[in-house]
Order: structure tokens, then sequence, then C-alpha cells
């Protein structure tokens, strides 16, 4: 599976078997590091947000069409109906709604089967990473690296919410998928994680997805482990963050969706690398990066990802003047946009990198603002999926597994 192709396919009959049930909340997640920026309102108006959005993406992208027991999530933006990285963001979703939703734990344990159900043809303890309307796999039956570490990390979540001793060994399961993570999707020389299982050949093997390097989950592997081998994958990735931002992108700290010469200097990915013209470019992969760095900032002290992800707040918020319907769809990494429009996925994640910066806390009441009262698209998974996860993080519900 090479490629993900943002584009509304949906079946009719998948859609009917979408299910909601409104549920309260509360904060209820990991303490952050001291001097972390919260939004500027209550804790009862951020829990309101997080269930608006929580409740939508309940009704519009979840199914239970594939199987008796099973949930999974429907990718309705992508070129199939199913696509790994929406299993692993299910997954980790639903887990921390624990405390606020009563069938949280029967829809980890639903996606959990539907995975299971649809194993990689190179690995069988990873998740075949596209299925069609039908539930079936297509497109080569083999993984995708971001939706296996999403997969994962649902898990070890799951494991701090409940505990192993059900009818589901979260942490086995957890632990059974990083070990596969670790065999077919991670370069062992290089330490850098690759795009699939199928990514370990001569064209592909000195490449990765920069938004795949998630310093959290990491270190949750690590731990879950015993395995000092993740230290050295993050370890590997924060110095390359930090030398993409110095060589190219100086002015604004933004990173490329995909990066080569992993085993010597790595650099920004050609165009039609992989996906298209901005392969190169903080695009429709990378606009996850503020997010995904910006949680391990402000969940562990001392991490590098914190003056990583500063860099890139400091750009936004001066090159839009400080309004945030003035963020597009893309730039390159000196800053130039590539294309036009707001989406979601590249204004909620600068919400979660200002959190990071003291002087910040009026850049970020714009942020919250902005995020939580964005009207959600029934047909955008990808951006809806963001910005819930984005809502946790900005409301206290975050865990750090």
């Amino acid at each position: 599976m090479k490629r993900i192709v943002r584009a509304v396919v949906v079946s009719a009959a998948l859609a009917a078997g979408l299910v909601s049930v409104p549920t309260s909340a509360s904060a209820a997640g990991t303490p952050y590091v001291p001097g972390t920026l919260r939004p500027s309102v209550s804790q009862a108006t951020q829990d309101a947000a997080l269930q608006k959005y929580y409740d939508f993406w309940k009704k519009n992208f979840l199914t239970t069409k594939c199987g008796t027991g099973t949930y999974a999530v429907l990718s309705k933006d992508a070129d199939h109906s199913f696509v790994a990285e929406g299993e692993g963001y299910g997954m980790t979703i639903s887990a921390m709604m624990a405390e606020k939703d009563p069938q949280a734990r029967s829809i980890v344990d639903g996606i959990l089967k539907f995975v299971k159900a649809h194993p990689s043809v190179n690995n069988r303890d990873l998740h075949a990473a596209e299925q069609d309307a039908n539930c079936k796999s297509v497109n080569g039956g083999d993984s995708a690296t971001d939706g296996d570490l999403e997969i994962a990390y649902g898990l070890l979540i799951a494991d701090r919410k409940w505990g192993s001793g059900g009818s589901v060994n979260y942490k086995a399961e957890a632990v059974r998928i990083i070990n596969a993570i670790k065999k077919s999707e991670v370069n062992g020389t290089t330490k850098f994680t690759l795009l699939g299982d199928w990514g370990n050949d001569a064209e592909y093997r000195n490449s990765s997805r920069s938004s795949d390097w998630m310093p959290g989950h990491l270190r949750a592997f690590a731990a879950a482990t015993g395995d000092s081998f993740w230290d050295q994958v993050r370890t590997r990735s924060e110095a390359a963050v930090s030398q993409l931002q110095s060589s190219y992108a100086p002015n604004t700290g933004l990173l490329p969706d995909f990066v080569v010469n992993t085993n010597s200097t790595p650099k920004p990915a050609p165009a039609e690398f992989l996906e298209g013209p901005y392969d190169g470019k903080y695009s429709w992969n990378a606009c996850r990066d503020p997010w995904r760095l910006g949680a391990d900032a402000i969940s562990f002290a001392g991490s590098p990802a914190a003056n990583q992800v500063r860099k890139m707040n400091t750009w936004i918020k001066t090159t839009t003047g400080g309004d945030p319907a003035k963020i597009q769809s893309g730039y390159s990494l000196s800053g130039a946009k590539t294309e036009s429009g707001r989406h979601p996925c590249f204004t909620a994640p600068f919400a979660v990198a200002a959190m990071t910066d003291p002087g910040s806390q009026a850049w970020l009441d714009k942020l919250w603002t902005a995020v939580s009262s964005w009207t959600p698209d029934a047909t955008d998974y990808y951006g809806t999926g963001i910005t819930i996860q984005v809502l946790l993080i900005l409301s206290g519900n975050y865990v750090a597994a």
C-alpha cells in the first residue's frame, strides 16, 4: 500500500450502520508540564466542545456493518472506505473517552476485532492498510506504519483505562503489534520508521514520513516493552526534526510530508515521491506534526519537541497576523502557500503548538475559538478525527500512555 488519496468514497449501505450515543464529559487526562497553556474558557465549555465533536464522529464515521461484534471507522475522504490510520484514531479516541462514553470499551474491542480480521499479507501482526466498502482488504493488503503506530498506542491507552485482566489483554495485544512494527516497519540500521511493511526495499528503505515521528508513542512503546530500541528510534527522529528545521525551514520550523536520505543526512522528498507534487512540502501528512510533537512537549518535561513546535507556533502566529482564519492548506518549508483554503487538519494542530509558548495565550484562545466553533463535515473523517484529538488535548482529557 503506497498511497492514500483523499477523496469521497463510501457506500450507502455502510453509512446505514452508523451509531451514536450522547454522553457526558469531564477532564480525566494526564497532568501537563507546568507552564502549559490552556484555553481561557471554563472546563465545562471545553468538555462540551469535545463532546459535540465526539458525538458527531460516532454518528457519521463509526459503523458496525463489518461483522458481528465489530466496529470500524469509515474514511469517507480517502480512496477506500476504511484505512488503517482511521482505525487507529478510532481506538485512541474511544479509549480516551472511557469515562464519558459507556460504549467506549465496546468500540475499542470492536475496532480491534476488525483490525485482527484484516492482517497484513507481509506480517500478520500488522493491519492491512485499506479495505473496500464490502470490508475486504484491497490495494495489496500490506500495512501503513502510521496506522499500526496508532493502533498500538490506542491499546496502551485502553490498558491504562481498563487494565488487561478482562476479555481482552490490551497490554499483550499492544506489545504484539509493537514488536511487529519493530520487525517490519522500522529500518533496523537507521532506526527510522518505514512507510509500511512494504517499504524495506531499495526504493523506499531510506525514507520516512515525518508525521510518524511521534515521540510520545515511542516513549510509550519503550515503557511497555522494556526495549531501549524505541528510545533509539525516538532520539533519531528528534535529531532529524531539528536538523530539517535548521537546514530547510529556519524561519518556519515546518517539516515535509516525506523525508529521504535517512541513511545519511535526511532531506525533504522530491515532488511525486509517493503521493503528489507536495511530498516535500508541509502538506496533508505533515499538518499533523504540530499536534504530535506538541503532545509530547506538554506531557514530558525536557522534550526536544518543545523548542521544535515553538518555532512553528512563532511563525504561524506571525504570518497570519494572529488570525487563525488565514491558516492555509499547505506551505512550502520556507512558508509560501501551496494550497488555498481552510481545513481543520491544518488549523487544529497549531493549537497544540500554541500550548507550549507562554507568550501565546491570546493566540491560543483565538485558535480555540476557531477549532471549537468549526462546523463539522460529515464527509471529512480526517479533519474530524484530528479535531477530536486536538480537543482531547486542549480540554485536558488527553492521556499519555
